[in-house]
């Protein structure tokens, strides 16, 4: 992480107002370097996020920057047209000196800032039920928003993110080559990926098809993404937009079940803690189509309840081919990690299955 000590030499090329008074590590994230800076203004304390951008994981900053600055503009044009606050439901970018959206240093390190968003707050873990709503209602909504905007293709920030399918591919070399002699010791783990192959590739399939259209997602749908009214409890804006690119609606819902409804963490050793809580799911689904309204089509609504296994099996099935890999990818705190993460992963896609029929009837609900 970058030194506070050096920060107000960033901060002072962008256009804010005022005296610096400091900076401080903000937030939960492990990607990019996230501060907390206060500005005095008038003897009135300003708050801002500065950031720097992980550029080894952001490979084009500035094409991420591009994404992003379209996004938030379209977005705030529609939170002005239903009256909106547009102090609290969007980001605001704030300018370099350049008029940029970003500042590259002298050490070739990506900048950028936003106005900080006062009123509202994340939350890493659900403390009731109507958290899950919330959320789902503002992916929703966020996919609503951006069905008409202008443009060329926003560019892909991580190609092929969730392209199932050439993740099952990267798995399978991994299980050819198997390089730390790792795959004798997980037999069960491996056939339990391949008897799911063809399943897998559904979303994939019916994009290539053309019965699942390509939208703008934000392909990272934690509830700690969305920002919750600290009075209401409502929804208001919808953050972290690295990963805004092209993909399916069904990525972003299907990642949004698989980071809420399980009963135990993503780590978790001991698989008969978890099954998918179908409490949750029932929230989800509701906030999503309430939030969506009638932007999505027959095959996405159709897939909603089986997103959930689709996006849950793809993280199992990269955290195997890391394991098998030697962790390379994914940071690891003890030995055999990644395996505990697949298999967890695993049984909440076995979870998923067994109560697919449920799943279903629960969704119809809301159409």
């Amino acid at each position: 992480m970058t030194s506070v000590d050096n920060l107000n030499e960033v901060i002072k090329r962008f256009v804010v107002e005022g005296e610096y008074i400091s900076s401080e590590p903000y937030g939960s994230g492990h990607i990019n370097d996230t501060y907390l800076t206060i500005m005095n203004h008038n003897g009135d304390e300003v708050k801002y996020i500065t950031q720097r951008i992980n550029h080894e994981i952001f490979k084009n900053p500035e094409a991420l920057m591009e994404n992003i600055v379209r996004v938030t503009e379209h977005v705030r044009n529609k939170v002005k047209l239903r009256n909106g606050d547009l102090a609290k439901e969007c980001l605001e970018i704030i300018p370099t000196l350049e008029n940029k959206s970003f500042y590259k240093d002298n050490k070739g390190f990506f900048w950028r800032m936003y106005v900080f968003i006062l009123g509202a707050s994340t939350h890493d873990v659900l403390s009731h039920d109507d958290q899950a709503y919330q959320a789902a209602f503002a992916f929703g909504q966020f996919q609503k928003d951006l069905v008409d905007i202008k443009g060329e293709r926003l560019f892909e920030t991580i190609p092929d993110f969730h392209h199932t399918v050439k993740r099952f591919e990267t798995l399978l070399k991994a299980i050819e080559d198997d390089k730390y002699d790792r795959k004798k010791d997980i037999a069960a783990d491996i056939e339990f990926a391949l008897q799911r192959k063809e399943f897998c590739g559904q979303i994939i399939k019916g994009m290539e098809d053309g019965l699942i259209p390509e939208r703008i997602t934000h392909n990272d749908t934690k509830i700690n993404n969305v920002m919750l009214d600290d009075d209401t409890g409502e929804c208001r804006a919808v953050i972290d937009l690295d990963t805004v690119m092209p993909g399916s609606a069904l990525y972003d819902f299907g990642d949004l079940i698989r980071t809420t409804v399980s009963t135990a963490e993503e780590d978790e050793k001991d698989t008969t803690k978890i099954t998918a809580n179908l409490i949750r799911y029932e929230n989800l689904v509701k906030g999503f189509l309430k939030g969506a309204g009638n932007c999505l089509v027959e095959k996405e609504i159709e897939l909603l309840p089986v997103s959930g296994r689709i996006i849950t099996f793809e993280c199992g099935i990269r955290f195997l081919t890391d394991y098998l890999d030697g962790d390379k990818y994914f940071k690891i705190h003890h030995v055999g990690h990644n395996l505990d993460r697949a298999r967890s992963q695993f049984k909440l896609v076995k979870s998923m299955e067994e109560k697919a029929d449920e799943m279903v009837v629960i969704t119809k609900k809301y159409l």
